[in-house]
């Protein structure tokens, strides 16, 4: 085990299973990652195998057969997993942020139905706010629902669905202006609507078009789609907590945990980063001795561990946060931003030091290198962080005249 990114006052309980997780990560997906990655195929056999060990539950309440874990331990094996390859710990992702949006603020009828075999991956998730035109501004969502007898139609388009084509239940945040008048605040006119769907690309349903996947740089393996909702039919209660008007606050609470989750996975691929910068490091020699003995390449693996302890460590702060019922938008703000930069730096500097082996595909730092761009736009750019770090900020801090 490695000396840095380690984490104090783990019960046996969580050690265990970040025990079990490494160890599936090293015999089943480092030894295929980069093949699977460099054919964009979709892990079939790496998610089954994710499935019996139960981490498509792993914070689904005991209740509902899932194990009942803190966000914590979740974002530690994420942690692992994306150490691995991050496209495994996307197909987790969305997944987890559905359970954690329907175990919050799911009518107790919506948990009873859909957690149970969420907990076993037999439904799996994808959550979808993002649109063609808006970027980070989820103000300007202009996908529909409106209010059609007893039933809603859904019309719109929708972009960067990770899980879009593998998924079975999208959560969806529309613009509902049923019960609010002109005027009203959009965050206060937006709803979640709980999509159910089959898998497979094309019309998945009548209304619900899922259209190929998105051509990546890097991310591959993860299907990212976009989703066509041309007056899609919902009955009332798949209305995420039975309420309209809540979706943005919903939708901000399954992100703030999904930032989490990203800083988690820039700890991981930063982690694999290092490892291989040192190990190559110590292998390649120049002018007579392995380049680990030259202070420049000395310096470098310094900076790298630093970073990648500094991020791990903010990334368990922002976690242990929500677990305590806190607030932790700033915490997981500074983690998310932290841990990006940081990854993309580590990486780079893992890529310098393979040399120009780095550049050939034979070596898996190239893939890291195309893989580590993703995590400063996912879950919101460093430029959105930035701004709720600041403004959160100001609010602790408030000056008084």
């Amino acid at each position: 085990m490695s000396r840095l990114a380690q984490t104090h006052g783990l019960t046996d309980i969580q050690q265990e299973i970040l025990s079990t997780v490494r160890d599936f990560v090293d015999k089943e997906i480092i030894p295929v990652a980069t093949e699977l990655e460099h054919r964009d195929e979709y892990p079939t056999q790496i998610v089954e195998g994710l499935k019996e060990l139960g981490l498509f539950g792993l914070m689904i309440p005991e209740e509902y057969g899932g194990l009942g874990e803190s966000l914590l331990t979740y974002a530690l094996c994420v942690e692992e997993i994306a150490r691995g390859w991050m496209s495994v710990s996307g197909i987790i992702n969305t997944h987890f942020i559905v359970a954690y949006m329907l175990k919050q603020h799911g009518t107790q009828e919506q948990r009873e139905y859909f957690l149970p075999r969420m907990a076993t991956g037999e439904v799996r998730g994808a959550f979808s706010m993002s649109e063609p035109a808006l970027g980070s501004d989820v103000s300007a969502i202009s996908t529909k629902g409106v209010k059609v007898g007893d039933k809603y139609a859904l019309t719109g388009q929708k972009m960067w669905l990770t899980n879009g084509g593998s998924s079975t239940l999208v959560a969806v945040l529309c613009r509902t202006d049923e019960g609010h008048p002109e005027g009203t605040a959009p965050h206060k006119s937006m709803t979640t609507f709980l999509v159910e769907k089959e898998p497979g690309f094309g019309e998945v349903r009548p209304g619900l078009t899922i259209p190929g996947k998105i051509e990546k740089m890097g991310y591959k393996g993860v299907d990212t789609t976009e989703m066509i909702l041309d007056g899609l039919r919902i009955p009332a209660n798949r209305v995420l907590g039975g309420t309209t008007g809540r979706g943005f606050y919903q939708m901000m609470d399954g992100v703030e945990v999904g930032r989490v989750n990203v800083a988690a996975r820039g700890c991981g691929v930063a982690q694999r980063a290092f490892e291989l910068g040192v190990s190559y490091a110590q292998q390649r020699h120049t002018f007579g001795k392995p380049i680990a003995q030259h202070q420049a390449i000395q310096f470098k693996l310094a900076e790298m561990a630093t970073k990648v302890e500094a991020a791990h460590a903010m990334m368990v702060n922002a976690a242990r946060k929500k677990d305590s019922g806190e607030r932790n938008d700033l915490e997981a703000g500074m983690a998310k931003y932290l841990a990006s930069e940081y990854c993309k730096e580590v990486v780079e500097d893992a890529f310098r030091i393979h040399g120009g082996y780095g550049f050939s595909k034979e070596y898996e730092i190239e893939r890291l290198y195309r893989e580590a761009p993703m995590l400063l736009i996912g879950e919101g750019t460093a430029e959105i962080q930035k701004m709720i770090i600041g403004r959160r900020l100001l609010e602790e801090y408030r000056f008084q005249g």
